[in-house]
């Protein structure tokens, strides 16, 4: 056994405290088939829930079986993973429905698609025992220069948003499955991205997006999830996660949410740089959080969280009545959640891509183009988010098999040599360049830029959000890249 997972020298706290104190952790680990030791005494102990993450994934039948080993340790853990759709989510391997992104969505702005859309992935959920979805994403996409929600937003209207978020929650629920509205009071207006650093919107209190969050609660959203973002006019000294002015003031005694509200994971660098992840455990749940995720793998960190709560709890340091309350909470969302519906009914398994259609031609679409050069310019994949590195010339290809390309995933040493080499490459076909984001990466900009000096005639499209003089796909989801693969050569 780990020195971690002895209690702290000196705590002597009743098994029903203990209980209710693990009850308040959700727990990443490694494995598809095998649950580790740390892990089962854990469980035993009455751990809250597990997230996934693609390390845990191989295929539908293994998440299926993996699902069924964890709740045979204990029926009443909640099995939840990140599951927005678009190109953000961890189950390609166990046969995802290919949905659009959010953003997408928005732009259709038809609210009964996008619930088709939800229930399509929370139908595949159900059959796989999952049975809590960290989604949607309620933020608004307010910055322009925000690294992190961008199309993962329904977009840039709290209106808009919140009629999507509604739409998204009846659907999940529908389906037996937690939903969870994020990231609580909203990460839309930030130019950080708090997987790396702390992030801090500061705006006035009038001009925060609080409106989806309200929409979420009036719709009986189970779980919202709080951000790692300071906001002076609420709190100008801890991140939401860790604010009780924020988590109790506003969300539960103004907003009247009485739900699970659960923390972003502890080790993002916002909490885990400035506070570190077991301290970051303790603040959050005295601050009104009633479950914290510690996604990693490395079951050591987790350990140490709980540690720090027990220590907090015996040290009277973290009240008895708030961990009480906040396992309270937890143990009625499992009870209403945990074990999976016996039969699943089918979903519409076009409905993505018949979304990503409607997305893209929502906009004048250019002359189609066969047999072009397509040049996909876009950033690494996000390693929180999994974003799965999908490629227009790909989806291209598959609706246009003489279509070649060149796929550009980082800054080049020398742009202008590498746009001279794909122009000659390209020789008279169609060019086609594909940029994502790039506002948020010069170096797309200048390889884009060169490339278009070289040949005006080239057709621009954005993969990310949308840019003037593109074709947009809204997204880099599967079903997005497909339906402007479509739109581009006529298919």
């Amino acid at each position: 056994m780990s020195p971690l997972e002895s209690l702290p020298a000196g705590t002597t706290l009743p098994v029903d405290l203990d209980e209710a104190a693990h009850r308040c952790l959700v727990a990443g680990f490694d494995g598809t088939t095998t649950v580790p030791d740390t892990l089962k005494r854990l469980i035993d102990r009455g751990l809250g829930g597990v997230i996934l993450f693609t390390r845990n994934v191989r295929d539908a039948e293994q998440v299926r079986r993996l699902s069924e080993t964890l709740r045979a340790l204990r029926p009443d853990l909640l099995v939840a993973i990140d599951n927005e759709g678009g190109g953000i989510g961890h189950l390609v391997g166990a046969g995802a429905p290919d949905v659009p992104g959010s953003y997408a969505l928005g732009v259709v702005d038809d609210p009964a698609l996008t619930a088709a859309c939800a229930d399509a992935l929370a139908g595949h959920l159900a059959t796989l025992g999952i049975t809590a979805s960290y989604a949607p994403v309620a933020d608004v996409q307010v910055h322009p220069d925000n690294p992190i929600v961008r199309t993962r937003a329904f977009g840039t209207d709290p209106e808009l948003v919140s009629r999507h978020v509604r739409a998204w929650i009846a659907a999940t629920e529908a389906r037996g499955i937690a939903s969870c509205a994020k990231h609580f009071p909203g990460h839309g207006g930030t130019v950080t991205d708090s997987h790396h650093d702390l992030a801090v919107d500061p705006r006035p209190y009038d001009e925060l997006d609080l409106a989806p969050f309200r929409a979420a609660i009036a719709a009986g959203v189970p779980m919202l999830m709080s951000a790692h973002v300071v906001f002076p006019a609420l709190d100008a000294n801890r991140p939401a996660t860790l604010s009780r002015r924020i988590l109790g003031d506003l969300l539960r005694r103004e907003l009247g949410f009485d739900g699970v509200l659960v923390s972003d994971a502890l080790e993002m660098k916002a909490i885990a740089d400035r506070y570190g992840e077991a301290a970051g455990a303790r603040i959050a749940l005295a601050a009104g959080a009633d479950q914290v995720i510690v996604a990693v793998p490395d079951l050591e960190v987790t350990l140490s969280c709980r540690d720090a709560v027990l220590g907090a709890l015996n040290a009277g340091v973290l009240h008895d009545e708030r961990v009480v309350e906040a396992a309270e909470r937890v143990r009625r969302l499992a009870e209403r959640y945990a074990v999976p519906a016996g039969t699943v009914a089918p979903w519409d398994a076009d409905v993505g891509l018949a979304a990503a259609r409607r997305a893209v031609r929502s906009q004048d679409l250019p002359e189609p183009v066969r047999g072009a050069h397509v040049v996909d310019l876009f950033p690494p994949p996000h390693p929180a988010l999994n974003w799965g590195g999908e490629d227009l010339l790909s989806e291209m290809r598959a609706v246009d098999g003489p279509a070649s390309g060149t796929a550009v995933t980082g800054e080049p040493a020398d742009p202008a040599t590498l746009a001279e080499g794909i122009v000659r490459v390209s020789r008279r076909a169609p060019l086609v360049v594909a940029t994502c984001d790039a506002g948020l990466h010069p170096w797309q900009r200048e390889l884009r830029d060169a490339l278009l000096a070289r040949r005006p005639d080239a057709v621009r499209v954005a993969t990310g959000l949308p840019e003037d003089g593109a074709l947009c796909s809204y997204g880099r989801g599967r079903a997005n890249l497909r339906a402007v693969a479509e739109a581009l050569t006529g298919a």
